[in-house]
């Protein structure tokens, strides 16, 4: 019987069995190596912890990882911008090499004190070890798009545990306004058995209380989206702070290694001068602080300068867990003007400031529900969509395009 004859049901019968297979190899190897990583950063930030005086050796980490990547990673230094882009116009395979090098880069950044994230390795990693099975599979130019997604998906799943948030995010991360269904079902599975793996390892996830919350009314409603406009304001900032100062780097200090070590020493004397390393790493005790009790109202502040900092010099990691430092401790800081408990403005603004920043609002609410419960829905979907319009047409991903304008009119000066 002629394939095209047969009832639709059964003509994807080959294609789930396809994706189901490749998806789930993805997942084995993000999974893993999200583990992996995962251990290594606690490891790392344990060590830092114990010995203080690692942070005087920032600016000598930096120009090592800088010098190993001037000559070794050319190729794939764009990290997660190189991915956006090989999903937009295929070219060629992914450099297997991010993977080692963003993990060495990122664990380096945090042993030693750089104000990072870890969103960026997990999704390079899963990216550039996803890409290795289009030879496997001779997948064409399609499927390898699809491929690149799935990656993406299980990366990020499988380092934060939110495994539905994870297979949204690598659809929506893409194009502002704009998402890619034909990659659905292998981002999903990817991102779900991705999250199970890491499980299988023994990752452990932090689990952030929100004990108290608010009736849904007309009050609250308009409270959390007044959050959700200053939510917006701040994502836009550490976008634009971030971008800013890496330019200003790269144009003024032509030796690539160079630049880590100036913002070395600039984040080891800012510690310094701080009397606290508060601001520094992934900052998950203070995140957790601002679920239990009021915390300094600079300390989203202070966080934003000191990673704006580490990564506009060119440290390895990731921006998504600094802003949900700067949105957690953002939320606690308004919640006493807003009148609302400051554990639910302290979720909210955990996931707004990345919604905004990140240009992902469906993910970001999906998250929320993953982290705290379905009864924040309604008030994480105004927060994270009101942070999303005043974000403005930038974000933390040079290489996401513009899909549709956020509102009537296009922004001045483009997209």
């Amino acid at each position: 019987m002629n394939a095209s004859k047969l009832p639709e049901p059964l003509r994807l019968l080959p294609y789930v069995g396809k994706w189901c297979l490749i998806a789930s190899l993805v997942a084995f190897l993000a999974g893993s190596a999200s583990a992996f990583f995962l251990i290594s950063l606690d490891l790392a930030t344990r060590t830092r912890q114990a010995h203080p005086w690692l942070l005087w050796l920032l600016p000598a980490a930096g120009f090592a990882v800088g010098w190993i990547y001037l000559h070794a990673g050319k190729s794939v230094e764009a990290g997660n911008n190189l991915l956006i882009d090989e999903i937009h116009d295929p070219a060629k395979v992914v450099p297997l090499r991010m993977a080692p090098l963003v993990l060495m880069g990122t664990v380096a950044s945090h042993l030693f004190g750089a104000s990072v994230g870890r969103e960026g390795t997990a999704v390079q990693m899963g990216g550039a070890l996803a890409d290795q099975l289009t030879h496997v599979f001779r997948l064409r130019r399609e499927d390898r798009r699809i491929l690149l997604m799935a990656g993406i998906s299980a990366g990020f799943s499988s380092v934060f545990g939110t495994p539905m948030a994870g297979a949204i995010f690598g659809l929506e991360v893409l194009a502002i306004g704009r998402m890619r269904y034909d990659a659905i079902f292998p981002c999903f599975v990817a991102a779900i058995a991705a999250d199970q793996v890491g499980l299988a390892w023994g990752v452990h996830h932090t689990h952030y209380a929100m004990t108290a919350t608010a009736p849904v009314a007309l009050w609250s409603a308009a409270a959390v989206i007044a959050a959700g406009a200053v939510f917006g304001l701040a994502g836009m900032a550490f976008a634009r702070g971030a971008h800013g100062l890496s330019a200003f780097m790269k144009k003024h200090v032509a030796y690539a290694p160079l630049r880590p070590v100036i913002g070395g020493v600039v984040v080891a004397l800012a510690v310094w001068a701080c009397g606290t390393q508060r601001y520094v790493g992934l900052g998950i005790d203070v995140i957790v602080q601002a679920f239990q009790q009021p915390v300094a109202p600079w300390d989203f502040l202070a966080k934003g300068l000191f990673t704006v900092a580490s990564l506009g010099a060119g440290f390895k990691g990731g921006e998504v867990t600094p802003l949900f430092y700067i949105g957690a401790t953002l939320g606690n800081a308004l919640a006493p003007l807003l009148h609302l408990p400051f554990p639910l403005l302290a979720a909210l603004g955990f996931v707004a400031v990345f919604a905004g920043a990140a240009n992902t609002p469906l993910a970001s609410t999906v998250m929320a529900i993953e982290l705290f419960g379905a009864g924040i829905g309604p008030f994480a979907a105004l927060a994270c969509v009101v942070a999303y319009l005043f974000s403005g047409h930038t974000g933390i991903y040079r290489a996401q395009r513009l899909g549709q304008h956020k509102h009537g009119s296009p922004p001045s000066g483009g997209a």
